[in-house]
């Protein structure tokens, strides 16, 4: 999987209103619209496209996009 593949998968799956840019330095509590609905979108996203579950507990505990990043590689 590459970074520019799961940062585009990662921007749909939360479905942010307002542009950002992403990278895997991005902390995930310092985007704007970070929240619980952003949060269940990456869960799915982990289901539906990597056959990975991961929980709330398991984003509470990762701190950027890159952390995230690290779980499907």
């Amino acid at each position: 999987m590459s970074v520019e593949a799961f940062i585009a998968n990662f921007i749909d799956a939360t479905d942010f209103q307002i542009p950002v840019t992403i990278t895997l330095d991005s902390e995930l509590r310092a985007l704007a619209e970070w929240d619980s609905l952003a949060a269940l979108g990456v869960i799915v996203m982990f289901d539906m496209e990597y056959q990975k579950t991961i929980t709330g507990d398991d984003l509470h505990e990762a701190v950027t996009v890159g952390d995230l990043y690290r779980w499907v590689n």
